[in-house]
């Protein structure tokens, strides 16, 4: 059993979590949200990002949390969010299917993902890692697995055994005990580990970077509708309040997002050959 919160209720529900409205005529919007992290700390921090939303808008937002990427995946491809925090290929590769539209992303940082492995643990160099497992928190999951893969193939002439765990979390948890010689993840799931567990690994390669996750909308979610949660999430970007809630969920410094100019390019890496299916 889990304890879930609506906004101002107390609520008892299964996963995915739920914060819903309060009255069945107001308009209500579900919310996914990609599991990098454990549940509760997705919901932990995403519950006031929300909560702030309906201030802002008069909405209320369901929120879907999940504890593993595939899970998330399945329902991004059905279409059964109105709205969702994606990662860059999780657009492209939903694009024809459902057509989520990106509305706002980060604009501090750009995406990108790191290899880490023990910091005083016997690898040392990348080609350390031939013919080694290595774990990544799922086949999609963008710059800690997929675009990592395909550059240690591609580029590094890398042969690597991969398995496929959680979270990022459980990534890094898997190699700082020993459990994996190597592992991805990206820097800014990375630089949100505690002290003692960033202390434990270090990074041997990083991806180079692309546009950030998208946090994006169904197209059955009215285009007004969707301006006005746009718009909201950017004026959070300007408030102190507000871009301390999006830090927490990695989008300090929110901006309009564009599929062109933001993610179409990612089709050019010709990923295709080391993705997994989605919704499947």
């Amino acid at each position: 059993m889990t304890n879930i919160f609506r906004l101002g209720v107390l609520m008892l529900v299964t996963l995915p979590w739920s914060m819903t409205a309060t009255c069945a005529d107001e308009p209500a919007f579900t919310v996914a949200i990609v599991p990098q992290f454990a549940p509760l700390q997705i919901y932990r921090d995403w519950t006031p990002v929300l909560a702030h939303l309906e201030r802002s808008t008069g909405y209320h937002f369901q929120l879907r949390v999940y504890e593993q990427i595939p899970r998330f995946e399945a329902e991004l491809a059905q279409g059964i969010p109105d709205l969702a925090y994606m990662n860059p290929y999780h657009l492209v590769m939903v694009k024809q299917a459902q057509d989520y539209r990106p509305l706002v992303r980060d604009d501090a940082t750009r995406l990108s993902g790191v290899l880490v492995v023990q910091r005083d643990g016997p690898i040392k160099t990348l080609t350390d890692l031939n013919g080694k497992t290595v774990a990544f928190p799922s086949p999609n999951a963008f710059g800690a697995s997929l675009y990592m893969r395909a550059l240690l193939a591609e580029k590094e002439g890398l042969k690597i055994n991969p398995v496929y765990g959680i979270n990022h979390q459980s990534v890094y948890r898997q190699v700082m005990v020993g459990d994996a010689p190597a592992g991805g993840g990206v820097e800014a799931t990375l630089h949100k580990e505690p002290e003692a567990v960033q202390a434990q690994l270090r990074v041997i390669y990083t991806t180079p970077g692309v546009a950030p996750h998208p946090f994006a909308a169904h197209p059955r979610v009215p285009v007004a509708a969707a301006k006005k949660i746009a718009d909201a999430l950017l004026a959070m970007g300007s408030d102190a309040e507000g871009s301390k809630l999006l830090a927490a969920v990695q989008i300090p410094q929110p901006v309009a997002a564009d599929y062109l100019r933001d993610y179409e390019p990612l089709l050019r890496l010709n990923l295709e050959k080391y993705a997994g299916s989605v919704g499947k």
